[in-house]
C-alpha cells in the first residue's frame, strides 16, 4: 500500500510518497498540490521518520548526503543518470556534459537534462547541483528561484 506524508521544510511543503519501505517520490510545493493523493494510500509519518530526520538534518546544514532507500522508476537510462547525480558531492556542482562524460555516453547532454528533469526524488537525489555547460542555471522542476536557495544552503557560490 502507498504511503505518503508531508514535510514542512524552508522551501515549503514537501510531499513523499513511498511503498514496500521504499521513498519512490518527493514533490517539491509547486507540484506537491498538484499530485493526486488516492483514497487508497495511507498518510503516515511514521513511515518516514527517517527520511524526515534526514531531511531536518539537511536543512539544518548538518547533513550532506542521504541514506534512503529508493525505488527508482525509470528507463535504464534515467536511472543510470541518477544514480550519478548521487555522485555529485554537496557543495559541488557538475555540469550537464560531465554527467553524460561519466555514464559513457558524452552526446547524451540534453538526454541528461530530459533524465534529470524526470528525477523522481529531487533533493535526496541532487538534481539541483547539476548546471549548464556554461555554469548558468537552467530548468529545475521547482523552479530556478528554489534551485538557487538550495544551492545557497549547500554554501555553492552562484556567479
Amino acid at each position: 500500500m502507498k504511503q505518503y506524508s508531508y514535510y514542512q521544510s524552508p522551501i515549503g511543503r514537501l510531499l513523499l510518497v513511498g511503498e514496500d519501505g521504499l521513498l519512490e517520490e518527493l514533490h517539491f510545493p509547486n507540484s506537491a498540490e498538484h499530485t493526486v493523493i488516492e483514497d487508497s494510500w495511507n498518510h503516515s509519518e511514521e513511515y518516514f521518520t527517517d527520511i524526515l530526520q534526514q531531511l531536518e538534518e539537511y536543512f539544518a546544514g548538518d547533513r550532506q548526503s542521504f541514506k534512503v532507500k529508493m525505488n527508482l522508476k525509470g528507463t535504464d537510462f534515467q536511472r543510470s543518470v541518477w544514480q550519478e547525480l548521487q555522485r555529485v558531492p554537496y557543495g559541488k556542482t557538475a555540469s550537464y556534459r560531465e554527467i553524460a562524460e561519466r555514464i559513457n555516453n558524452p552526446k547524451a547532454c540534453r538526454a541528461v537534462g530530459g533524465a534529470n528533469g524526470k528525477n523522481p526524488i529531487p533533493i535526496i537525489i541532487p538534481c539541483h547541483r547539476i548546471i549548464g555547460n556554461d555554469g548558468s542555471l537552467t530548468g529545475f522542476g521547482g523552479g530556478i528561484e528554489l534551485k538557487k536557495e538550495l544551492l545557497r544552503l549547500e554554501n555553492i557560490i552562484l556567479t
